[in-house]
């Protein structure tokens, strides 16, 4: 089937728009392919450091520079359950680059912060910006001359888009993720959901919510629902890093174990063949990345992470982008916090196969891309599974294993994505709208102002929220204070909307990748620390947030809100340790470019 038109104009636009830092990136990329293979250019001492810890044979045959040395960069630690599995990888890793002739070294290690861990504590405000530490680190462990591919092993949230901004600065390279999958299913996401609203009500104890959090989170594994590390994993095969249906699979399995294999044979492949990531992430991998996203109903995080990448390789996507695309980019997909379903029923499903088959055959796709596979997205159609210890592929189920998680394009659960951009007089927001029932799509009600997370969960405690509300919680955008999760805020909102209030929250900040039921307009643009309207709004105000029209509006008319003081800003006490942060909110861009300190926001069209 032809291309959508709203995808290709919107494709169309996109490379118009990118053209003069598109070229400029890819006249960067090609001075470095012209040094390339490393090895070649730098000296025997400095060659000797770089093998004096490679085993005997490795170092005969890197020495010899004519076999592919893969850089592996890993974001292992043990703490998180996501990433603990990634401990076995580099040895799989090696023992795989040997086997076809080649070698492997683990290049560095990057930081991988758990957003789970830090919500609603101070180390949230360090989170986003982790995932441009991520990406500078990532750049230092493959700055040395050494490698003719890269494998990136990460999964969590701001893990995997700093791991492709790397990938994008050393796009002269090929580049290949290798994730490490969801952990079993535990305690059901909903149930989980339930019992953190009844301590909020302070209807069970400490104890019993404990007791639920841990059978929900409960092995090694990425948390199950579809949150920003699971929406991380389908962009990596919609937008072809991963290997075809690698996605979903459980760690510490023979099919995964195969399939970690498998993606080392092919950075070895690769890194003969002369494609490279600069060829695989163009413009139309990220239009399928955006499509991706809104047809699952992926995390609202993305419409920042999405950006930074692309802008990474040249690209300058915009929230517009995001905007037309959703307006005709059918919801397929229902998975937690969207539905009831978690990530394993979705892959047992039908899973990422079936869905891009769908957007392909009715023409929301571009196949016309090159991937880690070689040329076309139609590859990404088949699911992964092991034949007599042999990994192979199958076609994806004809029909959808179970339609109240997976849907066919012809019977969407929705006609448009599950993202919306929403804009009016305080600016620019986005709304994860496929989680909201359609009875809480429009909300109107009064404001209820504060400046922080905690403050209103005081005045929730106090009753004062036991009504019709709004709550605008400002001065946490990226240049404030680091742009921090506010999820702790869902378990109170979820409750007063259950007794029937319209209840709603608008913010500069963000909220998890799992934002839930409560309509919640994030990442405000521009932030109340820049003087946005948002300074302006006072309590009383009324606010109404609308799906079906896109529109967040506060309804105070234009003069008296431009009139009203700002305002003042939180003055915040000296830390040490987030201090040392501090370049990085001076000089982070807006939400809309991506709430980057790498890049520079002026090359954006002017809409804020």
């Amino acid at each position: 089937m032809s291309l959508h038109p709203v995808v290709q104009r919107v494709t169309e636009r996109l490379i118009e728009r990118s053209r003069s830092s598109r070229q400029a990136y890819l006249e960067g990329v090609a001075r470095a392919t012209q040094g390339q293979p490393g090895r070649e250019k730098i000296g025997c001492a400095n060659l000797a450091h770089a093998l004096a810890a490679a085993p005997a044979d490795d170092r005969l045959k890197i020495r010899a520079e004519r076999i592919p040395n893969i850089g592996i960069v890993t974001a292992y630690n043990d703490m998180l359950s996501a990433h603990a599995p990634f401990a076995e990888f580099p040895d799989i890793i090696k023992s795989a680059a040997r086997a076809h002739g080649a070698s492997a070294q683990v290049a560095g290690g990057v930081p991988a912060m758990c957003d789970g861990v830090t919500q609603g504590y101070a180390g949230m405000e360090l989170s986003l910006f982790s995932r441009d530490v991520i990406a500078m680190a990532s750049v230092v462990a493959l700055s040395h001359q050494m490698f003719d591919a890269a494998m990136f092993l990460g999964v969590c949230d701001k893990i995997v888009p700093g791991l492709v901004i790397a990938a994008q600065a050393f796009g002269h390279l090929p580049a290949v993720f290798s994730p490490a999958g969801p952990m079993p299913s535990g305690l059901p996401n909903d149930e989980k959901s339930r019992i953190r609203q009844e301590y909020a009500a302070g209807r069970v104890t400490r104890a019993a919510l404990l007791d639920a959090e841990l059978s929900a989170y409960h092995t090694e594994g990425t948390c199950t629902f579809y949150g920003t590390a699971n929406s991380n994993q389908m962009l990596m095969e919609f937008m072809g890093l991963h290997l075809p249906g690698s996605s979903f699979v459980n760690p510490h399995t023979p099919l995964r174990h195969a399939l970690t294999q498998a993606a080392t044979a092919r950075a070895v492949a690769l890194a003969k063949s002369g494609i490279n990531t600069s060829q695989i992430l163009d413009e139309r991998a990220f239009v399928n990345g955006v499509v991706g996203l809104l047809a699952t109903g992926g995390s609202t995080n993305h419409t920042l992470h999405l950006v930074a990448m692309a802008h990474a390789g040249g690209i300058l996507l915009d929230w517009q982008d995001f905007a037309e695309l959703s307006d005709v980019t059918p919801l397929l997909a229902h998975v937690y916090p969207s539905g009831k379903a978690d990530v394993n029923q979705f892959h047992a499903a039908g899973g990422l196969s079936f869905l891009i088959r769908e957007l392909l055959d009715a023409g929301f796709l571009h196949n016309d891309v090159t991937t880690v596979m070689g040329h076309g997205l139609r590859a990404y159609t088949q699911e992964a599974f092991l034949r007599d210890d042999v990994l192979s592929w199958q076609d994806a189920p004809a029909q959808s294993l179970d339609e109240s998680i997976v849907r066919p394009a012809s019977r969407p659960f929705a006609p448009e994505g599950g993202l919306r951009m929403l804009a009016g007089n305080l600016g620019r927001a986005v709304i994860k709208s496929s989680a909201v029932k359609p009875e809480h799509q429009k909300v109107r009600a009064p404001a209820r102002v504060f400046s922080d997370q905690e403050s209103a969960q005081a005045a929730f405690k106090a009753g004062e929220l036991t009504r019709d509300v709004v709550v605008v919680v400002r001065f946490q955008g990226p240049r404030a204070n680091g742009m921090p999760e506010l999820h702790k805020l869902m378990p109170m909102l979820g409750l007063l909307q259950d007794e029937g209030h319209h209840v709603a929250l608008v913010t500069d900040g963000r909220m998890s990748g799992a934002s839930g039921k409560v309509p919640a307009a994030i990442h405000l643009s521009p932030e109340a620390e820049l003087g946005g309207m948002l300074a302006r709004v006072q309590d009383g105000d009324i606010i109404t947030i609308d799906c079906e029209t896109n529109t967040l509006a506060c309804e105070v008319d234009d003069a008296t809100l431009a009139a009203r003081t700002p305002a003042p800003v939180p003055q915040r006490p000296f830390d040490p340790w987030r201090n040392l942060f501090a370049l990085f909110r001076n000089n982070v861009g807006a939400a809309p470019h991506g709430a980057c300190v790498l890049f520079n926001d002026a090359q954006y069209p002017k809409q804020d």
